[in-house]
């Protein structure tokens, strides 16, 4: 048995974007030692957790045909009996789910970090909009003296906030100070002619905040922001919010109002966060066939384009369907690099994989995969501040949680496995052998028709350990996420 130690801290009580064009039986056993092959454990003042992991029977051989949803996003291939001998002997070609070569990597905005080009774009910029600002060429020319201009809650040319803006717009357009120029004034003229500063107090409903919404940050602290397509597949909503053009007008407004209030959130001082992480969910995603959405469509990305400059750190595509990737094939041609580098596509199956690669489970909505969920009575315990343990569940393998309980104490704790397919059990067993060991959860199979996250609390009244169990019987492995905490109680 190889064992080794890491100290665990308790966890902590407590736009860019548009529509895209068209989760209990018999007595569970101890574990035995002498067949754990591999452990880890985690110590804090209340409890002790090992980790430990147990081969079960050899793996069932499952066989390797390729499904639907699989083919979807990894290949698509004839099969062997249709091919002619003359086929056989050609390459096949796979279409895959489009992947950008080179990582985008947002760059610096700290003047120190520029180049000397970049830092001479920037002054020539800052001239010119000085002198637009005395000559009033921002503004409607009603006064003699000069007015403050400032966009997204930014004061022009006041402090280093306003390097941040004015480099937003010389990246968009490569540094070409004269494009940067005209691309800053016209934004600054459209949003007087849109009421912007109007328009972010204006109660405009929420129908659609199931459609657009906001939900924790990835690993370097970008707030993400999720966009669930497949909810135009009610038809109801899809009326009420494409229906005829001044729903669409509507609509455009809303979205513009979500983006400005995301926006005003962020950090624009130097080193700080200015960009959004954009996940979208393309699931049910209404095809390039509908009229209505393809003019909205069309409205928002030339808005959005034109005046919304370098506000997107990462897009994720997820539950990509086969239909947008020939749309894609068909776009990517005039797409700059930099935007392409910007994008990841993730079929079905590798929506929850994708994700952790960027955001941690903890902040991940269960729906996704995760275990964030809105703060509220069905969910008290537990926050997207509290941190989630991950595990590979490798196949035909039994994996333990044991957390060893050092005061008295209620533990609660959640869990969940990705496409379950697993047999869970949890069980107390007290240190003393005239102890009782307590079922609290019986060896229940775990199906993806459950719920996605099973959350339960046991009351420590003598010292123990209490055992969280996955049987993985599949050929395939499986990533477990838990987390847990102590709650002090009395007597």
């Amino acid at each position: 048995m190889a064992e080794t130690e890491h100290t665990h801290q308790p966890p902590l009580t407590a736009e860019e974007d548009i529509l895209p064009p068209p989760s209990p039986e018999p007595l569970l056993a101890s574990v035995e030692v002498e067949s754990v092959v591999e452990a880890v454990e985690e110590h804090h003042s209340v409890v002790t957790v090992v980790e430990k992991e147990a081969p079960l029977t050899e793996p069932p051989q499952e066989p390797t045909t390729t499904t639907l949803v699989e083919a979807q996003h990894v290949s698509l291939t004839l099969p062997e009996k249709e091919l002619t001998e003359s086929d056989k002997s050609k390459p096949v070609e796979e279409k895959k789910i489009p992947q950008s070569l080179i990582s985008f990597k947002e760059e610096s905005n700290k003047v120190s970090d520029l180049s000397d080009s970049e830092v001479k774009a920037l002054e020539e910029l800052k001239f010119l909009v000085q002198e637009a600002i005395k000559d009033q060429t921002f503004t409607t020319g009603t006064t003699d003296l000069p007015q403050e201009v400032s966009i997204w809650g930014v004061p022009l040319l006041k402090d280093d906030r306003s390097d941040v803006i004015l480099l937003k717009f010389l990246r968009a357009r490569d540094f070409k100070v004269k494009e940067s120029f005209a691309m800053l004034k016209n934004t600054i003229l459209w949003r007087k002619e849109f009421n912007i500063e109007e328009l972010v107090d204006e109660n405009l409903g929420d129908d659609l905040e199931k459609v657009v919404f906001m939900d924790g940050h990835d690993k370097e602290g970008h707030p993400v922001c999720y966009n669930v397509y497949g909810e135009f597949q009610n038809k109801e909503l899809y009326n009420k919010t494409f229906g005829d053009e001044e729903k669409r007008n509507k609509f455009l407004r809303w979205r513009i109002q979500f983006l400005e209030r995301s926006i005003r959130k962020l950090d624009f001082s130097p080193g700080g966060i200015n960009t959004i992480f954009q996940v979208s969910d393309l699931k049910n995603s209404p095809g390039p066939g509908k009229r209505e959405l393809r003019i909205a469509t069309r409205q928002a990305l030339q808005l959005l384009q034109d005046n919304y400059p370098e506000f997107v750190a990462k897009q994720v595509f997820i539950n990509v369907p086969w239909w947008y990737l020939a749309f894609y094939t068909m776009i990517s041609p005039f797409m700059t690099q930099r935007t392409k580098s910007k994008f990841v596509f993730a079929g079905p199956s590798k929506t929850a994989e994708t994700l952790y690669k960027y955001i941690t489970p903890e902040q991940v909505p269960v729906q996704y995969g995760g275990l964030s969920v809105d703060y509220c009575e069905c969910n008290p315990e537990f926050t997207s501040n509290d941190p989630v343990t991950e595990i590979i569940v490798k196949p035909a393998t039994k994996q333990t949680v044991e957390i060893i309980v050092n005061e008295k104490c209620i533990i609660v704790w959640e869990l969940r496995v990705l496409g379950w397919e697993v047999t869970y059990s949890a069980e107390y067993v007290p240190n003393t052998d005239s102890g009782y060991t307590v079922n609290i959860q019986k060896p229940r199979k775990m199906t993806t028709a459950d719920e996605p996250v099973v959350s339960s609390s046991f009351k420590i009244v003598e010292l123990g350990k209490i055992l969280l169990t996955i049987d993985n019987p599949t050929s395939k492995k499986k990533k477990l996420l838990y987390r847990f905490k102590d709650k002090p109680y009395s007597d």
